[in-house]
């Protein structure tokens, strides 16, 4: 079983071939959007293990990368976020739409 640790959006996702995985929107693409199929590299790769050996990074591993095709982007559903101060008259109530990036795994190099 083949299997990285990566790191994107400042948070860490254990991946492995086939795998969709749910991130955080993909910086660097503000000018030019990518379009569903694009291909996407993730430089920063934590830990390697392809079943035999297993190859940590400190913090990342030089050569290692895990490439990977935009399945999707989009917003989440709405959070609410509400405040309320008693015998004040004082309520808030705002939302919030994380955008994301859907990345179908391809290969572990």
């Amino acid at each position: 079983m083949e299997f990285a640790v990566i790191q994107t959006g400042g948070k860490q996702y254990i991946v492995k071939p086939g795998d969709v995985i749910h991130i955080e929107k993909l910086s660097g693409y503000d000018d030019k959007r990518p379009e569903k199929g694009a291909k996407i590299t993730f430089n920063e790769v934590l830990l390697v293990d392809d079943g035999d050996s297993t190859t940590v990074g400190a913090p990342f591993i030089s050569g290692a990368k895990v490439e990977g095709t935009l399945v999707e982007e989009g917003r989440d559903r709405k959070v609410i976020i509400q405040k309320y101060k008693n015998k004040v008259r004082y309520k808030k109530r705002i939302g919030h739409r994380q955008h994301y990036s859907e990345v179908k795994i391809d290969t572990i190099k």
